[in-house]
């Protein structure tokens, strides 16, 4: 009788789950035994079963095999960070080395637009050195009369607050004009007054009243 094709994938009744189980551990206990006779290896094997049942295999010892298992894994992985570290040590040092030749082509460029070591150049170079120092010298000027401009536009401002504080103290000095005036036309004519008062005629008579006003 030819057996049928197994799915892979969770048996929904419970009973035939615990028999597939049953069967299953054992013939992997089987094979794990063989395994560690026929091929003189060391085998450990752990099984927990749905309801948290321990079954286990071991070929030797299961602690010293776990042990041995930690120790291996502790120095793949401490391998694995060696390698990662030292990648990025050499990637490190690649880049380190092209800044350092992209500073020395800088360095060489600087001291040729300075007209320094320029000895060694050819007519093209001479003439792309020109241009880049007459680029340069036309920037500079651009931002000179950009400059100017914006300096002319300060003092053009600071001349018209100069304009409007000044027309201020005017208006301000003209209001106080009129006041002033009247205080001293106020004056002159209490001067005036005082001098007139000062003007008049006095008559002093000692007697009787009749002595007055046959006088």
């Amino acid at each position: 009788m030819v057996r049928g094709k197994t799915q892979m994938r969770r048996i929904e009744n419970a009973t035939s789950r615990q028999v597939t189980f049953s069967k299953r551990r054992s013939g992997l206990l089987k094979k794990a035994f063989e395994l560690s006779v026929l091929c003189d290896a060391e085998v450990s094997l752990i099984i927990f079963s749905p309801r948290g049942k321990l079954f286990e295999f071991a070929s030797s010892s299961m602690q010293g095999t776990i042990e041995r298992y930690q120790k291996h894994a502790k120095g793949n992985q401490t391998s694995n960070e060696s390698s990662s570290s030292e990648q990025n040590m050499q990637h490190l040092k690649q880049k380190a080395t092209s800044m350092m030749k992209q500073l020395e082509l800088l360095e060489v460029s600087k001291r040729k637009l300075l007209g320094e070591g320029l000895g060694s150049c050819t007519l093209a170079e001479l003439q792309e050195i020109e241009h880049q120092l007459e680029k340069s010298v036309n920037n500079v000027r651009a931002r000179k009369s950009q400059v100017f401009k914006e300096q002319i536009e300060q003092l053009r401002e600071k001349e018209k607050l100069l304009k409007a504080e000044t027309a201020q103290l005017v208006e301000k000095c003209g209001s106080f004009q009129p006041r002033k005036t009247l205080d001293e036309r106020r004056e002159n004519t209490t001067y005036t007054d005082s001098s007139t008062s000062s003007d008049v005629e006095t008559e002093l008579f000692i007697g009787p009243p009749e002595s007055r006003a046959r006088r």
